[in-house]
């Protein structure tokens, strides 16, 4: 009968970042299985090492962040507007999103008083923003936001309490184009964030009903769109035909650097670039 690696030792691998091959390993003895765990743990510090050497002398700055960049860039010159909002949301925007004490999503939210939270979304600032701009500009209007948002659903590996959102929205498309236009937007998020691999799925969202989630080749959600109108909108005063899309940036890199665990490239004080600092 073979065995496998002890708790403490598995544990160690997921800090390393050992690749499941190396996780799933199995040993005829005890000694067998502790000088391969040795020999092992040494590749994978020297590795992590490396990677500290070339974050300090060569990136710099982590995934996430050039992520970040790359994304904005790209939306800049595809015609869109970069907005910045509060990060502190009135609960008054959040009922209009129809989060409400009787909604599932509302027990997920930081409340800083009775009155505010820290946003979960970006979309009701995004809402707001559109009802006043278009009075101002002509359509389509193309605005997005990057940035910070809360949520108490940090069980899981894929989950963080904070994490950073991408949401895009165009508003004024021609009848009938939203399924083509929200393909196409989704198709140049991806090619920019070089995950090359996904599928787009229907689904039911607790916030918006009918959605299209983006799901990567290793099954996990990376987004999820909405084309408009939408039964929300009326709340805003908004009436014409939209896409909206929401990526969450830390599942973005996940995917691309192969990680099984969100910590790794969220804000962290334990990990730096995807490098557990214990080594």
């Amino acid at each position: 009968m073979r065995i496998t690696w002890t708790t403490a030792q598995q544990q160690r691998l997921r800090e390393l970042n050992a690749t499941s091959p190396l996780q799933e390993m199995t040993f005829p003895g005890v000694k067998e299985r502790d000088r391969d765990f040795h020999d092992i743990e040494c590749l994978l510090v020297r590795q992590n090492r490396q990677r500290l050497v070339e974050m300090r002398n060569v990136h710099r700055r982590p995934a996430l962040c050039e992520l970040e960049k790359k994304l904005v860039n790209m939306l800049i010159d595809r015609g869109f507007v970069q907005v910045l909002t509060p990060i502190i949301l009135a609960k008054s925007l959040l009922a209009k999103m129809s989060i409400t004490p009787e909604h599932p999503l509302f027990k997920q939210v930081f409340w800083i008083d009775e009155r505010r939270c820290l946003r979960p979304m970006l979309a009701p600032n995004l809402y707001h923003l559109l009802k006043k701009l278009v009075r101002l500009w002509k359509k389509p209007i193309r605005i997005f936001e990057v940035g910070p948002c809360f949520r108490k659903d940090s069980k899981g590996k894929y989950h963080l309490n904070e994490f950073t959102m991408l949401n895009l929205v165009e508003l004024g498309l021609p009848k009938g184009e939203g399924n083509r236009r929200l393909a196409e937007l989704i198709a140049m998020v991806m090619s920019a964030a070089d995950v090359k691999r996904y599928q787009l799925i229907p689904n039911q969202c607790e916030v918006y009903g009918k959605t299209v989630d983006i799901i990567s080749n290793s099954n996990i959600e990376v987004g999820s769109g909405v084309i408009g109108p939408h039964i929300l909108d009326k709340e805003w005063g908004i009436v014409d035909p939209w896409v909206g899309i929401g990526f969450g940036l830390e599942r973005l890199v996940m995917v691309k650097k192969g990680y099984r665990n969100i910590q790794r490239v969220g804000r962290s004080l334990v990990y730096l670039d995807g490098v557990h600092l214990n080594i």
